[in-house]
């Protein structure tokens, strides 16, 4: 019989009010149930959000550095239990196993980096214009944040959250996809060892009608952190708005590697494999589009078509894999109609193109690693987001067309050029409107050290990761100290 696993409220570990349940599948064995998790509703994220905010004024004035302590403390922990952490991860969400070791890994990173922040979360001295005057500001907590994390990176993106969130003071309710939430409650395990203390972080598991908007809407919820589907990011926005509240939201894209004639094509090569079919092409970072030069477009096609025919499907935890299964049957069937579509539209397709049906890969979400030729860039293929393994390649006569091809999408997330030409690379680094560009390598690959986060559609401005994730999380205040000893006024002439 499957384990059942509970919520976490208030340092305790809880059944949901209506005790029901549903079962985590594992995509690579649809058979296979790897738990059951409670199906929550407005009651238990009324009881969480609540406990949140009775910790927040205690947690808030737990000095900063002590805060670093404890997060340290769980990077410790991640480091211990990375291997259970990542079979774990791949049999819940199907990557294969070095993939899933990496997100782990991103995990650590950030609780590593997050922790030093709890001895600088620096804010800025400047002179006054006055005499005995010291002007100063300082970073406070913005309350209690709801974060509503995606399935696609189980341990690294509710990092992101939690970690810049708690340093900063904050207290939160995390509601994990539902396609995922042992990995979160494997993270959550870790926060209740290292000694973060009840009502500090809560996790309420469900869907996100029952869960995450009632969470979104709850009026002791100060800041909204999202990461998923634009069309569920517009929907939040949409409700935050009302209640006048933060939020933050990171969604889609629809990346783009250039090749130019100059390129290293082996490389090129090499980094449109692992951008397109890393994950199963299932990050908001994927490589969905390859803009080729004319003059090298047959000869990087040929490289292109040997090297996806060559990639190996199957469960994650197998060594030999390449590509995993997609995270359920549902995105199965979405990536199938868009192949469907690409063919009508008139593009050429390669490879792929279908369910995998390989003894090795029958009872799980697996889909053949697709490549299309001869596609035009207003395609529907080369426009919307696919999430799956489909990569499509699309012929330019240069680089300023191969920009405007970049950037006549509605996302701007992420881009890479491959060139020898330093003229080239810094021209692109310039006119690329996406908010990550690689030079020389794939669109994937994001440091946690640095802002995370795209342009246009892809979000509302804000970025995770890095100092930067700390805007959100924080409000500015400013400060004034007069020891002139009498009323001075700024601006005016006596």
């Amino acid at each position: 019989m499957a384990k059942v696993y509970k919520n976490y409220i208030d340092g305790k570990w809880v059944a949901s009010a209506g005790g029901e349940t549903f079962d985590n599948l594992n995509p690579a064995n649809c058979k296979q149930v790897l738990g059951r998790f409670q199906k929550s509703s407005g009651e238990d994220v009324e009881r969480a959000v609540t406990a949140a905010f009775a910790a927040q004024a205690r947690w808030r004035k737990t000095p900063a550095p002590k805060r670093g302590e404890i997060l340290y403390r769980v990077a410790e922990l991640l480091v211990k239990n990375k291997e259970s952490l990542a079979r774990d991860m791949t049999r819940e969400m199907g990557k294969v196993l070095k993939e899933t070791r990496g997100d782990v890994q991103e995990g650590v990173d950030m609780a590593y980096y997050g922790a030093g922040e709890g001895r600088r979360l620096a804010g800025e001295t400047v002179p006054s214009e006055l005499p005995g005057k010291f002007c100063m500001s300082v970073r406070m907590p913005v309350g209690v944040v709801a974060a509503i994390t995606p399935w696609n990176f189980p341990n690294a993106i509710p990092s992101w959250k939690l970690v810049p969130a708690l340093i900063a003071g904050n207290t939160a309710v995390i509601k994990p996809a539902s396609d995922t939430p042992l990995s979160l409650v494997n993270i959550v395990q870790l926060f209740e060892k290292a000694g973060l203390p009840p009502g500090v972080l809560n996790m309420v598991t469900g869907s996100g009608p029952s869960v995450g908007i009632p969470l979104a809407e709850h009026p002791r919820v100060n800041l909204v952190s999202f990461t998923g589907s634009t069309d569920t990011g517009a929907e939040i926005s949409q409700r935050c708005a009302k209640g006048m509240k933060r939020y933050s939201l990171e969604m889609g894209g629809k990346n783009a590697i250039i090749v130019m004639d100059d390129a290293n094509l082996d490389l090129a090569a090499e980094g449109a494999i692992w951008g397109a079919f890393g994950t199963t092409g299932q990050r908001c970072t994927a490589c969905s589009r390859v803009i080729v030069a004319k003059k090298v477009l047959k000869k990087f096609t040929d490289l292109l078509l040997r090297r996806t025919q060559s990639l190996r499907c199957g469960d994650g935890l197998d060594p030999k894999t390449d590509v995993g299964p997609l995270i359920n049957e549902s995105q199965r069937q979405k990536v199938q109609r868009y192949c469907e579509i690409g063919r009508q539209e008139g593009a050429r397709l390669l490879t792929g193109g279908a369910y995998h049906t390989a003894r090795e890969c029958k009872d799980g979400s697996f889909f053949q690693p697709t490549l299309f030729a001869d596609v035009d860039p207003r395609m529907r293929i080369a426009q919307e987001e696919i999430f799956g393994p489909v990569l499509s390649i699309i012929a330019c006569g240069g680089l300023e067309e191969a920009v405007e091809i970049v950037n006549d999408s509605k996302f701007g997330l992420s881009s890479a050029i491959y060139t020898q030409d330093v003229n080239r690379a810094f021209t692109a680094i310039e006119s690329l409107d996406t908010g990550i560009t690689y030079i020389n390598s794939s669109t994937i690959g994001a440091e946690i050290q640095l802002p995370f986060g795209g342009t246009k559609g892809t979000g509302n401005g804000h970025r995770e990761a890095g100092a930067a994730a700390l805007e959100i999380f924080t409000e500015w205040k400013t400060v004034y100290v007069d020891y002139s000893g009498k009323l001075q006024k700024a601006q005016i002439e006596d």
